[in-house]
C-alpha cells in the first residue's frame, strides 16, 4: 500500500513538472513573433533574382540599363512615353521660326509653291527643273545661287537619284543648307573682348536701331552690361528712340549734339565703357545711301575712330537688311562689303514677305555668316540664326498643319 501510495505521488509530481511545462511551451508563443521580426532584419537579404520580363514591365523597381535590351521584347519601348512627349529646345525654336515666317510658308510663298509643285503623283522628270527654278527667281533667291541649286537638281535627276518628289525635295533642303552655312558657323553674339564694340550699318529705314534695342534686351537678359552708341546725330528721331530703348532696358546710352560727329560719340561711348567695365557697345549709325561713294567713306573713318578708342575696335560689323527689299537688299550688301570688313548679316522683316528667299541669295552671295533674323516687332522677335533650324522651318513639311 505505502508502494502504491509513493507511486501515484511521483506521477504527480512528473505530470506537473514535465507535462504541465511543455503545454507551456506550446500554448505561449505570442512572445517569440516579435523576437523572430526583430531579428529578420539582422539577417542578410537574398540575392535579387535575375531580371526577366517581369521585372520589365513592373514600375517598382525599373530595370537596370544593363539588362534592359536582353529583356526587352521586340518592339518594346525602354520606357512608357506619352502620346506627345514635351518639345524640345529644337523644336520649339522651329515651331518658333515657323509662325514668323508664315508669309513665306503660306499658299504663295516661297514654300507653298514649292509644296504644290512637288505634291500630288506628279510624274518627276526633267521639266521638273525649270518649274522649280521659276518659283526659286520669284522668290527673291537671285539668279547666281539659283543656278547652283537647280544645276545641283538637274545633275541628280541625270543620275537617276532623284526619283521622286520627297526625293527633290530632299535634295532642295539639303542644297539650302550647304548655302546657309558657306559663310561660316558664327551665330548670335558672343563677346570677344571687354567692352566688345559692334557696329551697326546699313540703309534708312533697314532697322538699326530697333534691333541695337533687341539685342541689347537679350545681352542685359543673360547678364551682360552694355552701352549704347547714339552714332546716328543726323536723326534725332533716332537718338530719341535709342534713348527710349536704354530706359526700358537699363543701359547707359552716349549721345551728342544734333549734327555731331558720330566717330567722336563712338569714342566716348567707347571709353564711357570702359570706365563702368561695360561688356558690350552697340553703336547705332546713320542710313547710309550705298550708292553715295562719300558717305561709305565716312563709314570708314568711324571704324577707325573706334580703333583709336581702342585698338582693335569694332570687334564687329553687322550688315542690317530689311528682308522685303528683296534683290535690292542684296545689292546693298555687296556695296558695304566691298567698303567695310562686315562680320556678320542681320535681316529684319523675315515676317513681312511671302518671298524669303532673299536670305539663301546674301549667304551664297557674301559668304558671311547670318548672325540674328528679325521675325517680328517684340524684342524676342529677334533670333539668333541656326541654318539647320530655319531650313527646318522654312522647307519642312513635317507638322503641314503649321505650314499657314
Amino acid at each position: 500500500m505505502l508502494y502504491v501510495l509513493i507511486a501515484v505521488v511521483a506521477a504527480v509530481v512528473l505530470y506537473f513538472l514535465f507535462f504541465r511545462k511543455n503545454e507551456a511551451k506550446e500554448v505561449a508563443p505570442p512572445a517569440a513573433p516579435p523576437s523572430k521580426v526583430k531579428a529578420k532584419p539582422a539577417s542578410p537579404e537574398p540575392a535579387a533574382p535575375p531580371p526577366g520580363p517581369s521585372q520589365e514591365i513592373s514600375p517598382p523597381p525599373p530595370p537596370s540599363r544593363k539588362a534592359t535590351p536582353s529583356v526587352r521584347p521586340s518592339g518594346m519601348p525602354a520606357a512608357a512615353q506619352p502620346s506627345r512627349p514635351p518639345l524640345g529646345d529644337r523644336d520649339v525654336e522651329v515651331q518658333g521660326l515657323r509662325r514668323g515666317l508664315s508669309k513665306a510658308r503660306a499658299a504663295d510663298g516661297l514654300f507653298g509653291r514649292l509644296r504644290a509643285l512637288l505634291g500630288g503623283k506628279r510624274e518627276i522628270d526633267a521639266s521638273i527643273a525649270s518649274d522649280i527654278e521659276e518659283v526659286l527667281l520669284t522668290s527673291d533667291v537671285g539668279v547666281d545661287t539659283t543656278s547652283l541649286l537647280i544645276g545641283r537638281v538637274k545633275e541628280g535627276l541625270e543620275r537617276g537619284e532623284l526619283s521622286d518628289a520627297d526625293k527633290v525635295w530632299d535634295a532642295l533642303r539639303g542644297e539650302a543648307l550647304k548655302v546657309l552655312e558657306s559663310g561660316g558657323s558664327a551665330r548670335g553674339l558672343v563677346p570677344s573682348a571687354k567692352p566688345t564694340v559692334v557696329l551697326m550699318v546699313g540703309v534708312n529705314g533697314a532697322g538699326k536701331t530697333t534691333t541695337i534695342g533687341k539685342l541689347a534686351t537679350k545681352l542685359t537678359a543673360s547678364g551682360s552690361k552694355v552701352v549704347l552708341a547714339a552714332g546716328d546725330t543726323f536723326r534725332a528721331a533716332a537718338v530719341q528712340q535709342l534713348i527710349v530703348w536704354g530706359e526700358r532696358v537699363g543701359c547707359e546710352v552716349v549721345r551728342g549734339k544734333d549734327g555731331a560727329d558720330p566717330g567722336a560719340v563712338l569714342f566716348e561711348a567707347i571709353k564711357k565703357a570702359e570706365e563702368v567695365r561695360a561688356d558690350v557697345v552697340l553703336a547705332d549709325t546713320a542710313g547710309r545711301l550705298h550708292t553715295k561713294t562719300n558717305l561709305m567713306a565716312e563709314m570708314k573713318k568711324i571704324a577707325k575712330t573706334a580703333d583709336k578708342a581702342l585698338a582693335g575696335a569694332p570687334h564687329e560689323i553687322f550688315l542690317v537688311l530689311d528682308a522685303t527689299n528683296g534683290q535690292n537688299a542684296l545689292a546693298q550688301a555687296r556695296e558695304f562689303k566691298e567698303a567695310l570688313g562686315l562680320t556678320g548679316i542681320v535681316l529684319t522683316k523675315l515676317d513681312g514677305t511671302a518671298k524669303g528667299g532673299v536670305i539663301l541669295g546674301i549667304a551664297d552671295a557674301l559668304k558671311l555668316p547670318v548672325r540674328f533674323v528679325g521675325l517680328g516687332e517684340r524684342a524676342d522677335d529677334l533670333k539668333e540664326f541656326e541654318a539647320d533650324a530655319f531650313v527646318e522651318a522654312l522647307l519642312g513639311r513635317e507638322a503641314e498643319k503649321d505650314a499657314n
